[in-house]
């Protein structure tokens, strides 16, 4: 427990525009892996721009990139990739140090921008919201035609663990 920084909620918010995958519609989830740890979402049937609205709270030890799957749930086969995309920590968990107690509520701590390194699809902010530190992130698919995903950074720390 020693190295444990915190946990990290991912708030998976929606999917927008994924590539359809079958002509009856796709029934999308997301993955979660960090390390060897993977982490999901439930299945969204028949829907492209599905709505999971689920918090995955995730171990945190060191500030590794995240990697994010879609999939698309099949009953007989295997089921099909839709698309992936990489969470990068780092700016987030930089914000987090930061101790920032005293804001103003929706203070913007820091704006990451969009580029070839990172998957976001527009800005992203990382701000103070009703007493925590949050980041709001459009993360466009790789190796998909369309699609993005839409989630939130938060921060929960753990009592006795090394923090940030």
């Amino acid at each position: 427990m020693d190295h444990l920084l915190g946990l990290l909620r991912i708030h998976v918010q929606k999917g927008v525009c994924l590539t359809p995958i079958e002509i009856r519609g796709s029934d999308p989830y997301v993955v979660l892996q960090l390390g060897n740890q993977k982490f999901k979402t439930r299945v969204v049937k028949n829907n492209n721009n599905p709505v999971w609205d689920e918090v995955l709270t995730l171990p945190i030890f060191e500030p590794l990139p995240i990697k994010m799957e879609v999939y698309d749930k099949d009953r007989f086969s295997r089921d099909d990739e839709m698309g992936d995309a990489e969470l990068d920590i780092k700016p987030f968990l930089e914000a987090l140090r930061l101790r920032l107690d005293d804001l103003p509520d929706e203070t913007i701590i820091a704006t990451i921008k969009p580029k070839r390194s990172n998957c976001l699809a527009e800005e992203s902010n990382i701000k103070w919201s009703k007493g925590e530190v949050i980041q709001n992130m459009v993360l466009r698919l790789r190796n998909a035609v369309s699609g993005e995903i839409e989630v939130q950074l938060g921060w929960t720390n753990v009592p006795g663990s090394k923090g940030l």
